[in-house]
């Protein structure tokens, strides 16, 4: 039985900065609204910070930073044990708004509060370990050496729209626990959520003042954050162009960078697949979230005589999932984030027809008799494609998938090798033969077997390789190394 949950809010305003402990009101003309998109309304609108307000939150940084580093590392533990406390208490609430903002179903949102707290829990422990120190007596006679880890100044953090509090506290808490200050510019489709969470951090963390500091905008933020002298580094999610981008001008002025980008996941089935067991993980892969996550199965590679069975238990569980707004319990899937994402998606769909891929299950006419204004757009299945075409090759951002058959193991890992993405890639079989070859060969940073969303608990590296990322340490725990230096202390009595 359905049963819709009140939202938390109805109207968020226009949300301010927040520079230096205060939230203070942009005074630029240019705002942008954002939506409700299963409704098609208006809760909003965000600005386009001045270049004037991105050097205020920036000099807050600066000049919070030379006081934060002092703090002694487990007080400033105690600050994320605050912050832990305040997500989980309002974990509820936060999941509402980021269902109302972005679209996600309910249970998707709680599950990304889940991670986000995962991080904070993680930064904590890290920062226990790195409080031990290391040191090391008489490595020649006489002769002590230790090293000191020191945090390095004010980051910048650029957040996309698909997970608007879980991606910003991949970043976060490990920044400020390891003494550096921050600023954030989250989405500009979907800035609600954390503006919450900043809101709760102000009235109840009692976090120093600029330690923690966000501007809203569009690129033209992110480039002035990244110019800007006093920031020493840059660490962002978005799509591979815009990873790209960044890590270019970061380079160009010598900073820090690092940038997780898209991606085009391959999920392979093999023969012996269990698929009672594990079709409703494959199919979450590729509908969850409406497909818009870096993780999403894209491509579902069926290997030899599995072909019949797997594309029929495929096809017929994406027909029976839900749509409807996220906050009905009952819904399985809800709409695509904006109108625009809804017609680019809609763009590959027939993109992919004229290519000659046959359409066996669409999307695009789906109805939500409730909801009819929503970004709505079904499960979409192309049978008969090949590696070559667009759909197979581009990320689609959407609940689309292309089905691929394959001859054996060995062609399907050749298929995601040639791939210019390298996020993740999934394998569905018994067979430790071929798990064990799987996990050796395929080129991706994020591997699962018999999962299907193979997500890293905060304790690891969210990883990625080729065009889904630009750096070196990825986020999660890696960047604990990204926001802090070594020192090497050599000393003799």
């Amino acid at each position: 039985m359905s049963r819709i949950l009140p939202e938390v809010r109805k109207s968020y305003g226009t949300i301010p900065n927040y520079i230096y402990g205060e939230f203070r009101s942009s005074m630029s003309a240019r705002l942008l609204k954002i939506y409700n998109p299963a409704l098609d309304e208006a809760i909003g609108e965000v600005p386009i910070s001045t270049r004037d307000e991105v050097s205020e939150a920036v000099d807050a940084a600066y000049e919070a930073f030379n006081k934060w580093r002092e703090v002694p590392i487990t007080k400033r533990i105690q600050y994320l044990y605050k912050i832990k406390d305040i997500l989980e208490r309002h974990l509820e609430d936060i999941a509402r708004i980021i269902t109302q903002n972005h679209g996600k179903t309910i249970h998707e949102a709680r599950g990304d509060m889940r991670r986000t707290i995962d991080n904070v829990e993680a930064a904590i422990s890290a920062a226990y370990t790195l409080a031990k120190g290391e040191y090391m007596q008489n490595i020649a006679e006489g002769i002590d050496e230790y090293m000191i880890r020191e945090p390095l100044g004010v980051f910048v953090i650029v957040t996309p729209f698909n997970f608007p509090t879980m991606i910003p506290f991949w970043f976060i808490p490990y920044a400020i626990v390891t003494g550096n200050t921050v600023v954030v510019k989250p989405s500009e489709i979907t800035p609600a959520p954390f503006h919450y969470i900043v809101e709760l951090i102000h009235r109840e963390a009692g976090l120093p003042k600029g330690v923690l500091n966000v501007v809203h905008g569009d690129g033209s933020v992110v480039e002035e954050l990244i110019k800007n002298k006093k920031v020493v580094g840059v660490a962002s999610v978005g799509s591979s162009q815009t990873a790209e981008r960044i890590y270019r001008l970061a380079g160009e002025y010598g900073k820090r960078s690092l940038n997780g980008g898209g991606a085009k996941n391959f999920v392979v089935m093999m023969p012996d697949a269990d698929l009672d067991k594990y079709i409703q993980s494959i199919i979450s892969s590729f509908f969850g979230n409406a497909g818009q996550r870096c993780l999403a199965g894209s491509n579902l590679v069926l290997v030899g005589e599995i072909y019949n069975r797997g594309l029929k238990a495929f096809v017929e569980n994406a027909a029976k999932l839900k749509l409807g707004y996220g906050l009905d319990e009952s819904v399985d899937m809800g709409p695509l984030v904006t109108s625009k994402a809804r017609e680019r998606v809609v763009s590959y769909i027939e993109k992919g027809i004229e290519e000659g891929a046959k359409l066996i299950l669409d999307g695009r006419g789906v109805k939500v008799p409730e909801y009819p204004r929503g970004y709505f757009l079904g499960p979409t299945i192309f049978e008969g494609v090949t590696p070559d075409m667009v759909i197979a090759r581009e990320e689609i951002f959407g609940p689309v998938a292309s089905i691929i058959k394959a001859n054996s193991l060995d062609e399907a890992i050749e298929m995601i090798n040639k791939s210019e993405y390298g996020n993740a890639a999934a394998i569905f079989t018994r067979s430790t033969e071929a798990v064990r070859k799987f996990i050796s060969s395929v080129e991706a940073g994020n591997i699962g077997v018999n999962i299907g969303i193979p997500a890293p608990i905060a304790f690891f590296p969210f990883a990625g390789r080729k065009r889904s990322f630009y750096g070196v340490l990825h986020p999660q725990i890696d960047t604990i190394d990204f926001f802090t230096d070594k020192k090497v202390v050599i000393t003799r009595p």
